[in-house]
């Protein structure tokens, strides 16, 4: 477990009467979302979920609410031609994604934020699709986002393994890079083998301090946000939606 990320606002490390604390408190639940992808010989395979997962920790830390653990997808079959998911692909990622909010629904959250670290459009709408039937009904409302699409700007921004990713990892989990992997040759433009990176070059831009920088704007944005989305619904629909976290109210989510 990253040090510097609080396990008291994420909710595989919360004791009970913790999540219900809150809960109530805050009534947000924000999910992170990645997937297992190359992002160069020097950072983590999860990268995606993880920078998601540990801004919104951030983020949960100073305006309140709940981090759901990292969720990963295997990779998305896109149509050739137009770029979409793949309706079989698409569908059970949608009836999975729905379920999983209507559960947080039900567990007394008002207000879901789903985030993508894998920055493409096909997530987002994928989120935004199933926060609909969740929000409905005017008692919840909820949003798609990737990390940096309320921050972005000259120190928060994003890429593929180059500055904004590796300055990410450096700042939460130094442990994980190894920059020294690179080399000291020219990397190959755009993405194309064998380096895989787009934006950058990471062994001249990236820094822990950048990576600090970029995460607490995206943290600062996302929470901003979560407290608007909250502050939307009715007065009498701002509180936790539950009796309790005990057996007869709860179980799982």
């Amino acid at each position: 477990m990253d040090p510097t990320l609080s396990p008291s606002v994420q909710m595989q490390f919360m004791r009970p009467a913790q999540l219900e604390a809150a809960g109530r408190a805050f009534p947000v639940v924000y999910v992170p979302f990645g997937l297992i992808e190359w992002h160069g010989r020097h950072l983590p395979l999860g990268n995606d979920a993880l920078k998601a997962h540990a801004i919104l920790v951030k983020c949960a830390e100073k305006f309140g609410g709940v981090v759901y653990p990292p969720i990963y997808f295997p990779y998305a079959q896109h149509n050739p031609e137009t770029g979409d998911l793949l309706e079989a692909d698409r569908g059970w990622k949608l009836a999975m994604v729905t379920a999983l909010f209507e559960r947080l629904k039900q567990t007394g959250f008002r207000v879901i934020i789903a985030v993508s670290g894998h920055n493409v459009q096909t997530q987002i709408g994928l989120y935004t699709e199933a926060l609909k039937p969740i929000v409905a009904d005017g008692t919840a409302a909820g949003i798609g986002l990737w990390e940096v699409s309320l921050s972005f700007g000259e120190e928060s921004g994003t890429d593929h393994a180059a500055k904004w990713e590796t300055a990410n990892m450096m700042f939460f989990y130094p442990d994980l890079v190894d920059i020294s992997q690179l080399g000291t040759g020219s990397l190959a433009p755009n993405m194309q083998p064998p380096d895989g990176i787009g934006g950058l070059d990471p062994r001249k831009h990236a820094s822990p301090e950048v990576g600090q920088r970029n995460a607490e704007l995206a943290a600062e944005a996302i929470g901003r946000k979560a407290r608007e989305l909250l502050e939307s619904l009715p007065a009498d629909l701002r509180g936790f939606n539950l009796p309790g976290i005990s057996p007869e109210h709860w179980w799982m989510v």
